[in-house]
């Protein structure tokens, strides 16, 4: 099912649960087609089942951030879709410190979770800009958190800490070397939500957590680039 005139479409990595979940519920409603990328197949069907019942239009994506054959085969498949994308966001990650700390965190955890937190971004990016182009004014979501700011490391959570410091340093990058396409690419934190990741002790619900990302794919100024967000306000890196 391609797009109607006028259409816009986003990609939400990570979409089937959480706040990508959210992200995606939002966005439909506001009547953008939403395609629900997942590692696993099926749960992306069965969320966009869920917003075709709610009447918007959605279609699912397999897609492996960490894996680069499932990342090139997603931005292949994505043109049974739509010819363009108008918004990426970039939401899939992982959070697997548990138990470790910056003393004894292995280098296999630390290549896990960049492969997912960072390099994931970079290449899906990377991928889909080819549809990205093709937009009027597109735009690309990093999905990041405080833990990233220079302010807010913890020994305690390294490998998800790290990653999401340098995918600052991967939005800043984008940003510059997307300018002259005219694609704004920024980061947002959520803040502590309660997600699976988060637990059910966090301070915010997943509709407070999404809306970051929803207003810069659908309300921010798209002059508006390499910048971190929260709460719709820009915070230091």
């Amino acid at each position: 099912m391609s797009p109607s005139a006028g259409e816009k479409v986003v990609l939400i990595t990570g979409g089937n649960r959480g706040i990508g979940r959210e992200v995606v519920r939002q966005l439909a409603r506001r009547g953008f087609r939403v395609v629900i990328a997942t590692r696993d197949a099926a749960s992306g069907r069965q969320a966009a089942d869920e917003v075709r019942a709610e009447g918007g239009r959605a279609a699912s994506l397999a897609l492996d951030v960490s894996d680069s054959a499932s990342v090139r085969a997603a931005a292949a498949a994505f043109a049974e879709h739509a010819d363009h994308l108008d918004v990426l966001v970039n939401n899939a990650g992982i959070y697997p410190d548990q138990g470790v700390d910056a003393l004894n965190v292995s280098r296999d955890q630390l290549t896990r979770t960049f492969q997912t937190n960072t390099f994931g971004p970079v290449e899906v990016t990377q991928a889909f800009l080819p549809y990205l182009r093709r937009s009027d004014e597109a735009r690309v979501i990093n999905v990041s958190s405080g833990l990233g700011q220079l302010a807010g490391l913890s020994a305690d959570q390294p490998s998800y800490c790290l990653s999401k410091l340098a995918l600052s340093g991967v939005t800043l990058l984008l940003s510059a070397a997307l300018q002259a396409d005219r694609i704004a690419v920024n980061s947002m934190c959520p803040g502590w939500v309660r997600t699976d990741m988060g637990g059910p002790s966090a301070t915010r619900s997943v509709e407070e957590g999404a809306d970051t990302a929803v207003w810069l794919a659908a309300e921010a100024p798209h002059g508006l680039t390499g910048r971190f967000f929260r709460d719709r306000q820009e915070i230091p890196w």
